[in-house]
């Protein structure tokens, strides 16, 4: 038997590659399949079952290509109706996988069709649980998603969620391993621990929702509280992962067409296309074609694109680092985004020797700002969560978190300079260039963020841990 989770940083997403006896499954795929297909051809094994623990919105699968594919069956678990043919499990169905078993729990509250599934071993041991986003390490599934499917509120989802953890989950043995679809980073919880693989035994102890003594409305209260809106693209991505979607080739094939600035511009203006330029922040700073948006590909790119955009069929023409097109299409299309018109040719250079105008961002050093906050009082935007400004800020700060920065807009003075920064220069780039995409120019970014302003000695809050706030 193998087991081999492969993550994907950006994403903070979790999928699983199981073999046993010369039978694949893989639970939980990326959209791009070809990685799957090659670990099972390296094996000498066939791809048998494609298990999906519910509709994901944070990604698009690659369930329906990979079956479409390899001719594998996909399973989801009890009450999911998708529109392509799948096997609906029944609770406590098994799959026999060469030599091992694997057994559908329906364990619903994140969604109602969520499934956890039971890896027994070839003694009939219980070996591991894939929990998709019912349990995850630290915390579970925020139960606000499905509401409007489900007809239920996000209490009722909450309770839901108790009940099929303490009836499925939690009386499984300690040693028994937990696999989840995500660790930290992704939206779909709130406080999950960095590491991605944990005994059940571990979590007991770790895990705040698994409290032995935990009431039903404890833990509504405890899992409700906090939790900030989901981004925008998520009911689009469930839309797309139970009705299916666009072969991944066939969108690399429309994003990877080269235009010139000529054409490029033409084609932006005729089709109301997003210009999104994926360089480093730096690389921006210097230049970049007026009203472009960036998302750094080095970044949590895909996240942010499907947070800011949010539209999955808005047009995007691209502006990347040279060799770095598909990449960039690949990552787009992971979240939904398969409207890539095409990108650049020669990149940016290329603009700029086609005589285009272009547009620079004014940034300066934290020991810069320094200098010029002790002697005005321009007003400062700090774009970091609101868990991260809580806890430490500069005296007088606004907050702002760039994954709402479109509700804020109002806020930022259009008659006066400002400053706009985050924890490291990332996110401040890609606010600053959100503003200025709407006509707000008058902005000084700070590099190198709040790191580089606590080393340079500026006056901020006391340090409050953001678990302590209510």
């Amino acid at each position: 038997m193998k087991i081999e989770q492969i993550y994907t940083g950006c994403l903070a997403q979790g999928a699983y590659y199981i073999e046993s006896n010369g039978e694949v499954a893989i639970i939980d795929p990326l959209r791009e399949i070809k990685p799957y297909i090659e670990k099972a051809d390296e094996d000498n094994a066939k791809i048998k079952y494609i298990f999906e623990t519910h509709f994901h919105a944070d990604f698009v699968s690659g369930h329906v290509t990979l079956a479409k594919e390899t001719g594998a069956d996909i399973i989801f678990g009890p009450s999911a109706n998708p529109s392509f043919e799948a096997t609906i499990a029944k609770d406590g169905q098994e799959f026999r996988l060469g030599e091992i078993t694997i057994i559908a729990l329906h364990t619903p509250g994140h969604t109602m069709e969520s499934t956890t599934y039971l890896l027994k071993d070839a003694t009939g041991k219980d070996h591991a649980i894939f929990s998709g986003d019912t349990l995850f390490l630290g915390d579970v599934g925020r139960p606000d998603l499905a509401q409007k499917a489900a007809h239920m509120t996000q209490e009722e989802l909450a309770a839901t969620l108790y009940d099929s953890l303490r009836t499925k989950i939690m009386p499984l043995a300690d040693d028994v391993i937990v696999y989840p679809a995500h660790g930290a980073g992704s939206a779909c919880g709130k406080n999950m621990m960095k590491e991605t693989v944990d005994t059940l035994g571990n979590q007991k102890k770790m895990n705040y929702a698994l409290r032995a003594d935990m009431t039903k409305e404890e833990f509504v209260k405890e899992v409700t509280d906090g939790l900030l809106p989901p981004p925008l693209y998520f009911p689009l991505n469930v839309k797309m992962n139970k009705e299916g979607y666009t072969d991944i080739e066939e969108v690399i094939q429309k994003g990877t067409r080269p235009f010139s600035p000529n054409d490029f511009e033409a084609l932006a203006n005729e089709t109301g296309a997003i210009v999104l330029d994926v360089r480093h922040q730096t690389e921006y700073v210097k230049g970049h074609i007026p009203r472009s948006i960036f998302i750094g590909i080095d970044g949590g790119f895909a996240p942010w694109v499907g947070a800011l955009i949010a539209d999955v069929q808005q047009p995007i023409l691209l502006v990347t680092p040279e060799g770095r097109v598909e990449e960039t299409i690949t990552r787009l299309s992971r979240v939904g985004f398969d409207n890539t018109l095409g990108y650049l040719e020669g990149g940016f250079e290329a603009w700029k020797k086609a005589s285009k105008d272009y547009d620079t961002l004014t940034s300066i050093s934290a020991l810069e700002f320094k200098n010029a906050l002790e002697e005005e009082g321009t007003p400062v935007f700090d774009v970091r969560k609101e868990s991260e400004f809580t806890a430490e800020h500069i005296d007088d700060a606004h907050n702002t978190p760039l994954d709402f920065i479109n509700d804020y807009l109002a806020e930022f003075p259009t008659d006066k300079t400002f400053y706009v920064h985050c924890a490291g220069g990332y996110r401040s780039v890609i606010a600053a260039s959100i503003l200025k995409s709407r006509g707000i120019h008058n902005l000084i970014d700070i590099a190198g963020g709040f790191k580089d302003i606590k080393e340079v000695g500026i006056k901020t809050t006391d340090y409050v841990c953001p678990s302590t706030v209510k």
